[in-house]
């Protein structure tokens, strides 16, 4: 079948969130109230939520099961608590992971006195249910993928310089999603809060127009 590429524009995500609390999110695929049968999931991936934070804002205890939660942090500091006794503050440039399993409760809120973005990427475990686990890595390096072999998928960050090329992992589904700067895909142009679902990747490029530039790419399998 080849190579295809769907483009889906940050203009035409959901909007959800509180703006009364300080509460801003953009929903890629179907959730909450909001259904899209043609907006379900691509491959593992069953959200890609945009969150905004206004100092002092955040999400209250909430539960959640059979997720892999995988959050990156753009700008400010996300104080993160769990019901199995984590508590942490994820930076930009840190990967937070948290494994629902059966059943975990969390919270997660701005503290800082600066605005907080982060992204957060939902996908479907291989076999759901199992112990709540959770990690941060620090500072990931671009040419790190960070492996969720729960889901079956490598999470690349990739931060080129001006008109720089970066390689689309050569896999059965990529998930990209343009967390600053612009790109060049083929004859597609992305911007910030763009993603591309690409099926069949086989020798893409992503070329950065302008630094800085960021974007995350999910490579999955079939």
């Amino acid at each position: 079948m080849g190579c295809v590429i769907s483009v889906r524009r940050s203009a035409d995500r959901f909007r959800g969130g509180d703006a009364s609390a300080g509460v801003e999110s953009l929903h890629a695929f179907s959730f909450g109230h909001f259904y899209d049968p043609d907006l379900l999931r691509f491959g593992a991936v069953l959200a890609c939520n945009e969150e905004r934070l206004a100092p002092g804002a955040g999400f209250d205890e909430h539960p959640h099961s059979h997720t892999e939660i995988v959050t990156w942090v753009v700008e400010g500091e996300l104080t993160h608590r769990d019901s199995a006794g984590h508590a942490t503050v994820v930076r930009p440039g840190d990967v937070q992971r948290l494994s629902a399993g059966a059943g975990v409760r969390h919270v997660e809120r701005n503290d800082g006195e600066g605005p907080l973005v982060f992204v957060q990427m939902w996908l479907a475990p291989r076999d759901p249910g199992g112990e709540p686990s959770y990690e941060v890595v620090r500072g990931i390096a671009d040419a790190t993928p960070y492996a969720l072999p729960a889901a079956g998928a490598l999470l690349h960050v990739r931060r080129p310089g001006a008109g720089e090329r970066t390689a689309v992992p050569d896999a059965p589904r990529v998930y990209a999603h343009v967390v600053r700067g612009r790109f060049g895909l083929g004859e597609y142009g992305l911007g910030p809060g763009d993603a591309a679902l690409i099926t069949g990747a086989d020798g893409l490029e992503l070329v950065a127009a302008a630094a800085p530039a960021e974007v995350l790419l999910w490579e999955m399998g079939d």
